[in-house]
């Protein structure tokens, strides 16, 4: 038998999760049954779309169950295989974060080749956010020459990957973060123009100066105000990609939507939403694109590490904290 810890969700949060709605639980896990392996996971991650998985609504992911493990995106490395398919000391990706080990059928593991990068970016920009930003810029907002883009929740893990290929491929590119330090490093990878809406006292008129000709693309991670300055700041024929509202995730009570939702018609504005796991036919190219803007040093990224499973929910609400420098993450060994 070997001893894991795994972090279940104790109770449903209303509003802002607390540590109170998480516990840790005591797992012994036996040998792996024929067709499975063992692993040992040495990185999870969390999200801000884990959120909805914490209450109790029918959604493009499951719930997550009370008194259970929940689950998530992690790196891990096998330990014993009882299937030919892995054998010790392979690395893995799997769906079975928020734990320090597993057993689980082959079949549910990819085998992991890093290509010379650090494996936990395949948590990241190299992986599931990564992918995010490329389908929702290239392919959602389909982003043609010219384009002037504006990203909210620009610093972190899928905004900054937004902000760096629209650089890569040429693109005028304005971002929107909170605090002085994010500002200062979404400027320092090339975005054009930093609104720190944390210090704006008037987010549409912060956008308007930034974008005095306005927007063609909006990648929307935020919802809420930026969306509204992003409708009107849009040009003609604008294009929104709108991959997460995370400024209502916590809400207790039902959030007005935008006010000025019908320049959509004047203004002929197109707006998608999407989920990236209807774009993995995209991750070989995505990550043949990656390769070549990190080898001419277009793309970089940044990560804020939380250590051991115990501060796993602590990370988590980080992200709805702002806390977090590009892609969040927990280092599990």
């Amino acid at each position: 038998m070997t001893m894991v810890r795994e972090i279940h969700l104790k109770s449903r949060p209303s509003g802002l999760p607390t540590a109170d709605n998480f516990e840790i639980a005591h797992v012994e896990l036996p040998a792996p049954a024929p067709g499975q392996v063992q692993v040992r996971n040495l990185w999870m991650t969390v999200d801000p779309y884990m959120r909805g998985r914490m209450n109790d609504v029918k959604s493009y992911a499951p719930p997550f169950q009370l008194g259970r493990a929940m689950d998530g995106g992690a790196i891990g490395e096998v330990t014993v295989s009882n299937d030919p398919a892995f054998k010790a000391g392979d690395l893995v990706q799997s769906g079975f974060g928020w734990r320090e080990g597993f057993n689980a059928p082959a079949g549910a593991l990819q085998k992991l080749d890093p290509r010379g990068l650090p494996v936990q970016a395949f948590l990241g920009a190299a992986g599931m956010p990564g992918l995010t930003a490329y389908a929702g810029l290239l392919k959602i907002a389909a982003l043609k020459d010219g384009d002037v883009v504006f990203v909210s929740g620009a610093a972190g893990a899928v905004g900054a990957m937004v902000c760096q290929i629209a650089k890569a491929k040429g693109h005028t590119v304005i971002g929107s973060a909170g605090g002085a330090e994010k500002v200062a490093w979404l400027k320092s990878i090339g975005v054009d123009e930093v609104i720190d809406y944390k210090a704006e006292p008037d987010l549409n008129a912060a956008l308007a100066a930034a974008a005095p000709g306005g927007i063609d693309v909006y990648f929307d991670n935020v919802g809420g105000a930026h969306l509204e300055a992003a409708l009107n700041s849009a040009k003609l024929f604008a294009r929104f990609a709108i991959c997460g509202m995370i400024s209502i995730y916590n809400a207790i009570r039902r959030e007005p939507g935008p006010s000025n939702l019908a320049q959509i018609i004047g203004k002929n504005i197109r707006m998608e939403g999407f989920i990236v796991s209807h774009h993995f036919s995209m991750m070989p190219q995505f990550i043949a694109d990656l390769s070549q803007w990190v080898a001419e040093g277009k793309v970089t990224w940044k990560e804020t590490v939380f250590e051991g499973i115990d501060q796993a929910p602590e990370a988590f609400i980080g992200l709805f904290k702002g806390e977090n420098m590009g892609k969040m993450l927990v280092k599990l060994t």
